[in-house]
């Protein structure tokens, strides 16, 4: 979520227009949310994303049904 928003924030502040400007503005939010997560493994001294709390997207769906 937050790869996401910061991506959306950085094209309304840019005014991006045309595909390859709107690509770096997804590597930049996306880079900006694997920074805040290894940062955050660092102060945690554990990984948060694992295979055992990974949802593959069959299961994912079945949560968004129930």
């Amino acid at each position: 979520m937050l790869g996401e928003k910061s991506t959306t924030e950085i094209h309304r502040a840019e005014n991006s227009q045309g595909v390859p400007k709107l690509k770096e503005d997804s590597s930049a939010g996306g880079k900006i949310a694997g920074d805040a997560r290894k940062a955050l493994e660092k102060k945690l001294k554990r990984r948060v994303v694992t295979r055992d709390n990974y949802l593959t997207q069959t299961e994912s769906r079945k949560r968004l049904s129930r």
